[in-house]
């Protein structure tokens, strides 16, 4: 509104430096203040995806925020609560052979509740799948029969321990 129009426009490539540059095709700099070995740091560079992916994970499947918490050792217990169900997770997936999504493995174990009958046992509330038969096949124990009797739950707690 309050600029002037170009009377005479000009556009050109500059040919002999797109050649120059295209010689760094392919290929992306890593800066870093670290004084390790170069192929080390480049190790690290390529599993970055994963970190970005823990801190998705944290924030969004684990609601790890917002936090509203003021006192600092609150926080503190607040993120290592989130490190450490990060970590379990990250060894459960494992487990698992990476064959689920965050999404499909933690829904999964958010619906696996039972009904607890006292005196005789406990009643799966959740629907049997191939996750739950990988888990129940991946960790020796099954909780999908129709009642597990208190003695038998006791039992997958005490395992689970070890």
């Amino acid at each position: 509104m309050d600029g002037e129009v170009a009377e005479k426009t000009s556009r050109s490539l500059d040919q002999k430096r797109i050649a120059e540059e295209s010689m760094y095709d392919g290929f992306t700099a890593v800066c870093t203040t670290l004084e390790d070995d170069v192929a080390d740091i480049l190790k690290v560079n390529r599993r970055r995806w994963e970190i970005e992916e823990s801190f998705r994970i944290m924030k969004s499947e684990f609601k790890a925020r917002p936090v509203y918490l003021q006192k600092d050792e609150r926080i503190r217990a607040h993120f290592l609560t989130c490190f450490l169900s990060l970590l379990v997770y990250r060894l459960l997936e494992h487990r698992l052979d990476e064959r689920y999504t965050t999404s499909e493995l933690i829904r999964t174990l958010r619906t696996m509740n039972f009904f607890h009958m006292d005196g005789i046992g406990y009643l799966p509330e959740y629907t049997r799948s191939e996750i739950t038969d990988a888990l129940h096949e991946k960790f020796g124990f099954r909780t999908d029969t129709v009642i597990i009797p208190e003695k038998n739950m006791k039992k997958i707690i005490r395992s689970t321990k070890k």
